[in-house]
């Protein structure tokens, strides 16, 4: 049998309760002939067991009634003020959750919206935490979310292809979109609408073909992920590198296992340390962090960077070390 609905449990809850007044001041006019006003009387006084004293000794029939009414109204009222509290503190819940998601949206800058919330959603979104990033999910079915996730986090229940929704998710301050919708056709749209409404955005899509990755990158997508190929590429690398594998997944980017691979903006440099180089700020020699990598302002890449490579902001290094030691180069690079 199918759960009632709120609002039908409370219906009949009220319904039991009137029904046990009636009874009781049916019942009591009948047997003790007593007027309306005294068989109400009788009645609350009975079902609510406040102990007041008779209006008149009871006759047998009308002491066999007072104790069927008292069992009676036990029941009722257990059922009938349960199923009516329950119902306003879940509504009361319901509101305060609601407006507790309405400010956490309200005062979020620079979040990543998640577009569906499938097997891609959900590990995404698992990252996402792991990394420390704001994010809202958008998805149609709000049942695929978690209690504990839907009180901590931004959830909007909508089409992520729809305009309205995005607006809602506060796409105009967002960092980036992630759709993972499981039709391509929809992540088509949802990186249309979101490059028309927040031309910087960073977007991510995932795709089920080569035809669609295409499309996407047309339609102004950033990169595009096709989880068959990556998993595919990862097994067949198990066979033919294992060893290589098992270093790269050994190196963490999650900031917890001993080794962390990090990359680090430098667009806190100040003026007077603005285009030294990695030698001249002392990165190796003061944290004992490797740099692996460097990305220059207009996206090259550079393999192990020399001494002498000048850190100049808009541009990333690539850091291989410990936690602790990947610490102190933002502290670095934030005071040089």
């Amino acid at each position: 049998m199918e759960r009632l609905s709120g609002r039908t449990s409370v219906t009949i809850g009220i319904v039991m309760l009137a029904s046990i007044i009636i009874l009781g001041v049916s019942g009591y006019m009948i047997i003790e002939k007593d007027s309306f006003i005294n068989a109400l009387y009788m009645t609350v006084i009975t079902v609510s067991t406040v102990g007041f004293g008779e209006i008149h000794q009871l006759s047998q029939g009308g002491k066999i009634f007072t104790i069927f009414l008292i069992i009676s109204s036990f029941t009722t009222y257990a059922y009938a003020l349960t199923t009516i509290s329950t119902h306003f503190f879940e509504g009361q819940l319901r509101f305060i959750i609601r407006g507790y998601r309405t400010n956490t949206l309200k005062k979020m800058q620079n979040h990543v919206i998640i577009c569906g919330y499938g097997r891609n959603g959900q590990q995404v979104a698992k990252e996402l935490r792991v990394f420390g990033h704001q994010f809202v999910i958008i998805d149609q079915n709000k049942t695929v979310v978690g209690e504990k996730l839907l009180k901590t986090d931004g959830f909007i229940e909508g089409d992520a292809t729809q305009d309205e929704i995005l607006k809602n998710a506060k796409i105009a301050s967002a960092r980036a979109v992630i759709t993972t919708l499981p039709i391509d056709a929809d992540n088509l749209y949802v990186v249309l609408a979101a490059r028309a409404l927040n031309p910087n955005l960073v977007i991510i899509s995932r795709a089920s073909s080569e035809s669609s990755e295409q499309k996407l990158r047309m339609a102004g997508v950033d990169n595009v992920v096709m989880p068959e190929r990556v998993g595919g590429a990862h097994m067949a690398s198990l066979v033919a590198r294992p060893d290589i594998l098992e270093f790269m997944d050994h190196v963490s980017v999650h900031g917890e296992d001993p080794t962390t691979l990090e990359e680090i903006v430098c667009d806190g440099l100040p003026e007077n340390q603005k285009s030294k180089s990695i030698y001249e700020i002392g990165i190796r020699r003061i944290t004992g962090a490797n740099i692996i990598g460097y990305k220059t302002p207009d996206g090259r890449y550079i393999l192990n960077p020399t001494p002498d490579t000048k850190v100049i902001p808009g541009s990333k290094l690539f850091v291989l070390g410990t936690p602790d030691q990947i610490r102190k180069m933002r502290e670095i690079l934030r005071e040089a």
